[in-house]
């Protein structure tokens, strides 16, 4: 629940930093003078690429939390049990020795959205969280392509 807040805090942040930058752009872009039309333009561009990053961004969550909770519902999600340091964080070297398995399960059944969800899953529970992202990703992907297929 807390994630979910910090994002929304973030996301209100990014609009009321659109709209405070949107307006000093239009500022520049009417003072007429070259450099203030390039700045006024370049201050138009840079939220704009801000909305897109974070569209892309709680796009994914969204859908990454739908797969989660599908995959929940059908008692697809693992069970494996790993302890925790003090801050919440995996052991890693408990993570690490899961992780053969749902690689395998993923090299075993390469068009299984399931399997690469569990498999980021184990990537994030190993600290990868690059690596998480992806098969994520593939994950949604995939599941996507069921859906129309």
């Amino acid at each position: 629940m807390s994630a979910r807040i910090g994002v929304a805090v973030m996301a209100v942040l990014l609009v009321v930093y659109i709209v405070l930058v949107g307006q000093r752009a239009v500022l520049l872009l009417t003072t007429g003078e070259p450099i203030g039309v390039a700045m006024g333009v370049a201050l138009i561009v840079l939220p704009l690429i801000a909305a897109w990053g974070l569209w892309r961004e709680l796009s994914f969550g969204l859908r990454a939390a739908k797969l989660g909770k599908r995959l929940e519902a059908e008692g697809g999600l693992p069970d494996d049990e790993v302890d925790v340091r003090a801050s919440g964080r995996p052991i890693r070297d408990q993570a690490d020795a899961l992780f053969p398995a749902y690689r395998a399960e993923v090299e075993a059944h390469p068009g299984d959205w399931r399997a690469w969800y569990r498999l980021g899953l184990a990537y994030d529970g190993a600290g990868d969280r690059t690596r998480a992202r992806q098969a994520v990703r593939k994950a949604i992907a995939l599941e996507a392509g069921a859906r129309r297929g």
